[in-house]
């Protein structure tokens, strides 16, 4: 029987990379002895969410994947405790800034870098201003416990983006996330929507899904948490609310998934020769 435990880590993050790395550290050893062997931390743990400003000072942050702090130490800690860590981290190469994303393996080496393919530019989530759209295309990475797929915050909320993923081999979806309060509408709060967007990707794919978000107030904007890991079914197995702070562990049976994707159908009925209408421009 395939199973494989997994994690995500749900925290509040300060303007002090140190700290934070430090703090996500803590949570990633709690995950890992508890049995995870994949720990899913959230998106652009390293510092505050920034993009809710723009600030051409704000591009210092960025570094390339072989000189970030965030990734250097996730590497390191990865090889001391033989755990996957998908770290999410803002990249510059060359004069190009990316909101990206290293697959760490459980020797600690980079297997590949996801730059993330949606960028959102709104109140309090201008991306657009700091992150070129990803050159990656969507990845997968095959991993000793199964093969994984990870989509980047506003990647989430697409479905073409699960599905490819699935298609591509993967078997459990990941999506670390940086949401909360919108600026322009106090009253609105999409901890519902996002939570059910990525729930609807476990359904559709017949595959566990893993979400890790921030908390916290960070000058006024409120990140909500909610973090979670789904089974194949959508049906929450490990989740955590607006404040807590933790590791979610949980152990997913790959191979009862896989018989259930088969059984449902879903992608032996596909009818991809109907879907041209989703690569034309609207």
């Amino acid at each position: 029987m395939a199973q494989v435990t997994v994690a995500a880590l749900q925290l509040a993050l300060s303007d002090d990379v140190d700290d934070n790395i430090a703090a996500v550290s803590t949570l990633v050893r709690q995950a890992a002895a508890r049995g995870a062997k994949i720990v899913l931390p959230p998106e652009l743990f390293e510092g505050p969410y920034f993009c809710k400003v723009e600030d051409e000072a704000l591009f210092a942050r960025a570094r390339p994947v072989g000189e970030h702090p965030a990734v250097l130490a996730m590497q390191t800690l990865a090889a001391e405790l033989g755990i996957y860590i998908p770290t999410s981290f803002f990249e510059r190469d060359g004069q190009h800034h990316y909101n990206a994303l290293a697959m760490i393996d459980d020797a600690g080496e980079i297997m590949g870098v996801y730059r993330k393919s949606h960028i959102p530019d709104g109140p309090g989530y201008e991306e657009k201003y700091y992150f070129r759209p990803g050159n990656t295309g969507f990845k997968v990475w095959k991993t000793r416990y199964g093969t994984i797929g990870v989509g980047k915050c506003w990647d989430q909320w697409y479905p073409e983006t699960a599905r490819i993923m699935a298609l591509m081999g993967a078997e459990m979806l990941f999506f670390p996330t940086a949401i909360g309060s919108e600026p322009y509408d106090a009253e609105l709060d999409t901890s519902r929507m996002w939570r059910r967007a990525m729930v609807g990707h476990a359904v559709s794919n017949v595959m566990p899904v893993v979400a890790a978000n921030r908390i916290g107030d960070e000058d006024g904007q409120r990140f909500y948490g909610h973090s979670f890991i789904t089974d194949e079914w959508g049906d929450l197995v490990s989740e955590v609310g607006a404040q807590d702070t933790g590791a979610l562990v949980a152990t997913i049976d790959l191979d009862r998934a896989r018989r259930h994707r088969a059984g449902m159908g879903f992608f032996r009925d596909r009818r991809p020769d109907l879907y041209g209408r989703l690569t034309q421009d609207i």
